[in-house]
């Protein structure tokens, strides 16, 4: 990756707005998401979602592995790979009739589960809980330099 941006967030409005944010400019590809128990990987997930055009409920795919939805004719999914014991298990859920669906966007929570059964990521979001409880610091990495200058036009401007 050959850019990162790093921001805070310190209440849920500031999740809202970059989720908002990555709804507006990111449409299709791979994503991680990585981040500690209870970092906010799942409610930045949701609001993304939402900020896509969801309307329903976005529940946690712990237990599912993946939660498929189709937005505005939009296909995501999102993957929770936390209780992985073993990344062939994707192959055997069928990850890759998954991956074939054409400009799809794939949310990865806990990415290093899923070894080489995965794909690289386009964009890395790290999430890291500071001491202040609802403070979290956000490292995003990619290699678009048009998202490096929407980021900086929305978090650095005025």
């Amino acid at each position: 990756m050959q850019y990162s941006f790093k921001l805070n967030l310190t209440n849920e409005q500031d999740t809202q707005k970059l989720a908002s944010f990555l709804g507006q400019h990111i449409a299709q590809g791979v994503i991680y998401l990585i981040g500690d128990l209870g970092a906010g990987k799942t409610t930045l997930t949701r609001y993304w979602l939402q900020a896509l055009g969801h309307t329903g409920a976005v529940k946690s795919p712990t237990y599912t592995l993946v939660e498929p939805y189709t937005i505005q004719k939009q296909d995501v999914f999102h993957f929770d790979l936390y209780r992985l014991n073993d990344p062939y298990e994707l192959e055997l859920m069928g990850i890759r009739d998954y991956l074939d669906t054409p400009n799809a966007l794939f949310l990865f929570e806990w990415p290093s589960k899923g070894a080489d059964e995965i794909p690289q990521a386009d964009y890395v979001i790290q999430i890291e809980k500071m001491d202040d409880e609802d403070l979290r610091q956000v490292t995003l990495s990619f290699d678009s330099i048009d998202f490096q200058n929407a980021l900086n036009q929305e978090y650095t401007a005025g």
